[in-house]
């Protein structure tokens, strides 16, 4: 009987880690960043962009984070962040590259926008494009990501 418990036990363990893996896969997900220009040699290269909660919860607050290095010192710049639905243009918004991280950056650096989105916005897919320019007009970088957005509370809510 010992056997056959045991042999069950070992049994569901692969069972068992594959459904726990399965629940934790959406916030495991990583976000496909697409350089504009997939031919360019950009100064600030990105190597990741986290969205927190993934994905996003209408009515409420967004984190996003772009992941990026540069071999230059970045003093100042533009963010131009340009948003569509389904492939159609909604949203475009201008923020100060130092209001966004801290200035001046070479290397790795962060840069991090939180934003609640209001309650009425549609849920569904979305496009961002993120251009980066330095204090002189010169685009840094071009990159372009897809995010969803959803009705309800995120479990991290309560």
């Amino acid at each position: 009987m010992e056997r056959i418990q045991a042999r069950l036990n070992f049994t569901l363990l692969p069972v068992l880690a594959v459904s726990v893996l399965l629940l934790l896969l959406p916030s495991l997900q990583a976000t496909h960043v697409k350089y504009c220009d997939k031919d360019a040699d950009y100064a600030v290269k990105v190597k990741d962009v986290v969205i927190s909660p993934n994905p996003v919860v209408r009515g409420k607050p967004a984190t996003f984070k772009i992941l990026g290095s540069t071999g230059e010192s970045i003093s100042g710049g533009k963010l131009l962040i340009d948003v569509k639905y389904f492939g159609v243009h909604i949203h475009q918004e201008t923020h100060d590259f130092c209001e966004e991280t801290s200035c001046p950056v070479s290397g790795n650096f962060e840069l991090s926008h939180s934003q609640s989105l209001p309650a009425f916005t549609p849920p569904g897919s979305y496009t961002l494009t993120m251009i980066m320019s330095d204090k002189n007009g010169d685009e840094l970088t071009c990159i372009s990501f897809d995010f969803k957005i959803r009705i309800g509370s995120s479990v991290s809510d309560s």
